[in-house]
């Protein structure tokens, strides 16, 4: 099994590459928590997708860490890597995170699960992510995504988007709906849509992009970003979001996606002001013997 880190985004809310910031003594950042989880339950491999800017920085960072411990790939999401035909444009952001897995195809082959550089997942996510994994067939169309209640994902610091996850009966996934502006607001999860406030309840799930798949994946994902790109390509700011693609194989059902339940609490920084919180939750995870005090010692 492979674990996909998505590293590229350009941390826009925090202010800077959130991805590298040390959140414990041992200079250890959210993104070491996820990879010493996933080496616990199975993982073989590691996958960086990085911006070729600070592709030198973050080998720097991982590869004395992580040798001898996991197999290590990077791979690089740039604007113009998309093909030919549309690279006639003026764009700088990203294409999204779908566009940054799917530059990853090459060097994944196996049943893979994808994660948010910036998102503590927690141990009981990946236990849960790896069980399932092992247990699919590469060729399968049956995926699965850890879900986290909302109430356990907002910030104190301003408000988040998240993607509201609605199950069917057999806790399969229908849809994900996107949902901006989200805030805790007299003990009410609110959001804005159309210039209204809307409320969520506190135990809906959502999704954090903690996805399982398998390389099936990757021939829908080559042909929903052609024609993504159809459309979009002189834009510069639409993009192209993993949730939107699992919607549209759900839709049309080419594949289900299992969603999973886990006891884990997600942790996140999504403003400068929200890591002191973190820092101060991973230093108690470590007090209670849930990680080392050193991961990589």
């Amino acid at each position: 099994m492979t674990l996909v880190i998505l590293a590229a985004g350009m941390g826009t809310r925090y202010g800077g590459l959130k991805q590298l910031d040390a959140i414990s003594n041992e200079n250890e950042g959210i993104i070491d928590f996820s990879i010493y989880d996933a080496i616990k339950y199975g993982f073989k491999k590691v996958v960086f997708v990085v911006r070729k800017d600070f592709l030198k920085t973050i080998k720097s960072l991982y590869l004395p860490k992580l040798q001898d411990k996991i197999k290590v790939e990077f791979v690089c999401q740039e604007v113009t890597n998309i093909p030919k035909e549309f690279n006639n444009n003026n764009r700088v952001k990203p294409w999204g995170t779908a566009h940054a897995l799917l530059t990853a195809k090459d060097v994944v082959n196996e049943n893979f699960c994808v994660i948010n550089a910036d998102d503590f997942y927690g141990s009981h996510a990946f236990l849960k992510m790896g069980e399932f994994l092992s247990k699919t067939d590469s060729s399968s169309s049956e995926y699965t995504m850890v879900g986290f209640k909302i109430q356990n994902t907002l910030s104190e610091n301003g408000t988040v988007s998240r993607g509201e996850c609605y199950l069917d009966s057999g806790n399969y996934l229908k849809r994900v709906v996107e949902c901006t502006n989200i805030s805790l607001v007299n003990n009410r999860i609110v959001y804005s849509e159309n210039n209204q406030e809307k409320e969520i309840q506190k135990n809906s799930l959502v999704s954090m992009n903690f996805w399982g798949f398998t390389p099936t994946i990757f021939q829908e994902m080559e042909t929903l970003f052609h024609q993504f790109l159809k459309e979009n390509y002189r834009t510069e700011k639409e993009e192209f979001y993993l949730p939107s693609v699992v919607n549209y194989l759900l839709e049309n059902q080419i594949a289900t996606v299992k969603v999973l339940e886990t006891s884990s609490n997600w942790l996140g920084v999504t403003y400068k002001k929200d890591k002191a919180a973190v820092i101060s939750k991973i230093t108690e995870l470590k007090k209670d013997g849930v990680y080392p005090e050193s991961l990589w010692s």
